[in-house]
């Protein structure tokens, strides 16, 4: 019997409260701050209700509709209980467009506006033309016209039809220029990924007050087609200085609202992480498979040419070609060719010589790119407020500052390349929270060009390269005195020497690095003699060759390389290597 009435009692009050009536209020929130993930950004809305006594319902319009559902959290203050949370999409409401977008659909809309009312000035000019025309006849097939009356009647006609075709072609002129003007504006509108009628989402909150109170909701969820991209800036002024690090990222809002004027926050973390307990993997080493001690020299230190002759040149060589060329010992040199970088940045080769780009795919008009993250995340706290329009477009946002100790070389390769290249070799790097992106280089306030950082190296040391630096000149001449060609019996042999002298026409001393190679022969009957490498260290496998001095300011220093080739004097040899380039052809 107790069971009994205890369910009796506690019916009658549930229906009670669910007859409560329901105060229900709509609220319209702006976005306070977004912490933005490298795919995805957690939006967060605060909002100031007057709560009533019993059950109210809180509904946040105008949300974006590529919010995630499992991630919405809702915190209220003042003791006010939290009854249920859900979300849907509205499609009878329409996103508040930012003005820019409006200003532009007014513009095409007056633009269209006028067009019809030029068209139909235009068909009465027409129409009134067609008139003239059907009744251009004066009199009767058996009526004579008088010679006065013809002649004005035809002065008429012809006055009147001019004018008209005058006004019709003014028409036409002003009707282009509004297609013209249209043109322009839609493709504008597509630059801001500017949609129509675009349904919004909401989320509902239903609550419960014990008296009347004023409260503050926080609500938070994710949304997708949204994240940041990082770019770097690394500046070197002189080679007594450090490098300045400016990290920077490319940020991305495609959620369908606004972002104005909000807090930012960047995280290298997945908002999408499993709630479960880690669990660790094989941590697994192996070699990397790629080309970044032997990439072609040419490829590297040609900073003049663009990113697509940089790339079919790389692309157009075999796995031959590229070691037959000498490779690099100071951990190669940075190229600024775009995805090209030494030691903690490179651009990976596949066994044909191709490039192998990082795996991509594109979604949202975005093209997304597989990166490698560090396993502790990071985060980015950023000082000032910004305002990122949801057009899909980057915005750069400043994220901070670092001073990185460097040392610096010198680095030529004569017969390659006259030039003198300045290295930079930055230490500390690893400790920074980097993610893999693009880097541009400066030196002495001038843009080198574009690196890129990869963090996969188990490196240490950062090695970019800072352009060419014409206070170093080292020159490579062929000593003409001792080359020849002799016949001895059934072979010839041919003497090859240069000399090389370097000068330091800088201001304080400096370590640089020559490199040149000698030929290495594949077969048995054509030999290769050193007569003086002057004593530079040599890879007997590619026949590469590397001078290290040092030098103090306005020192010069002179050395040699003299070697012979012999082979059967009834066959001939290929001797000289030659750069692949293209040209126009007629």
């Amino acid at each position: 019997m107790k069971k009994i009435f205890l369910s009796f009692i506690f019916f009658p009050s549930s229906i009670l409260f669910a007859n409560t009536p329901e105060s229900t209020q709509e609220v319209s929130s702006p976005v306070k701050s977004v912490i933005l993930y490298l795919d995805g950004a957690e939006v967060t809305h605060n909002a100031q209700v007057n709560l009533s006594a019993g059950r109210n319902k809180i509904v946040f319009v105008g949300l974006s509709t590529k919010l995630v559902s499992k991630s919405v959290q809702v915190n209220v203050s003042n003791d006010v209980s939290i009854l249920s949370v859900s979300d849907k999409v509205n499609y009878l409401s329409k996103q508040q467009q930012n003005l820019r977008i409006k200003q532009l659909k007014d513009s095409v809309e007056f633009l269209n506006n006028n067009s019809k009312l030029l068209q139909n000035e235009k068909d009465a000019y027409e129409t009134e033309k067609k008139m003239l025309i059907a009744n251009q006849y004066i009199g009767g097939q058996n009526t004579g016209v008088a010679l006065a009356a013809l002649k004005s009647s035809a002065d008429f006609f012809l006055e009147r039809i001019k004018e008209i075709n005058g006004e019709v072609y003014k028409i036409d002129r002003k009707q282009e220029k509004i297609t013209e003007a249209v043109i322009k504006i839609d493709n504008e509108l597509l630059e801001l990924n500017a949609k129509f009628n675009q349904p919004t989402a909401e989320i509902t909150v239903l609550l419960s007050a014990n008296a009347k109170v004023s409260a503050t909701i926080e609500l938070k969820y994710l949304v997708v087609s949204s994240g940041w991209a990082p770019i770097y800036d690394l500046r070197a002024e002189d080679v007594d200085k450090p490098i300045s690090l400016k990290y920077k990222a490319n940020v991305y809002n495609n959620s369908g609202v606004d972002w104005n004027d909000v807090k930012l926050k960047l995280s290298t973390a997945d908002p999408m992480q499993s709630a479960s307990q880690p669990q660790f993997n094989t941590w697994w080493l192996d070699y990397q498979n790629n080309y970044d001690h032997d990439l072609n020299p040419n490829y590297l230190y040609n900073n003049t040419q663009n990113d697509n002759e940089s790339i079919i040149d790389a692309d157009k060589k075999s796995q031959q070609e590229f070691q037959q060329m000498p490779s690099q010992n100071i951990n190669s040199v940075l190229s600024t060719a775009p995805g090209v970088s030494i030691r903690g940045g490179r651009q990976n080769f596949n066994g044909s010589g191709a490039i192998q780009q990082n795996p991509s795919y594109k979604k949202d008009n975005i093209t997304y790119e597989e990166i490698q993250v560090p396993e502790l995340s990071a985060e980015f706290d950023i000082k000032i407020p910004y305002t990122i329009p949801s057009d899909a477009k980057p915005y750069l946002v400043e994220v901070t500052d670092y001073k990185l100790p460097a040392t610096y070389q010198h680095f030529c390769a004569p017969k390659l390349d006259k030039d003198v290249f300045l290295l930079a070799r930055i230490t500390g790097w690893e400790d920074l929270n980097l993610v893999e992106g693009p880097a541009n280089v400066y030196y002495a306030g001038t843009y080198v060009g574009r690196s890129y950082i990869y963090i996969r190296s188990t490196d240490d040391t950062l090695n970019l390269s800072l352009g060419r630096d014409r206070k170093v000149i080292v020159t490579r001449t062929k000593q003409q005195d001792l080359t020849s060609t002799k016949y001895i019996g059934t072979n010839k042999k041919e003497s090859y020497a240069y000399e090389f002298v370097v000068k330091n026409n800088r201001k304080n001393p400096i370590n640089i690095e020559i490199q040149d190679q000698l030929p290495v022969s594949k077969q048995g009957d054509i030999s290769v003699d050193i007569l003086e490498i002057s004593k530079a260290q040599q890879d007997v496998i590619t026949g590469k060759l590397s001078w290290n001095l040092s030098l103090a300011s306005d020192e010069t220093k002179k050395f040699n390389l003299a070697f012979t080739i012999k082979y059967p004097k009834n066959k001939s040899i290929t001797k000289s290597q030659a750069k692949a380039r293209y040209r126009a052809k007629f």
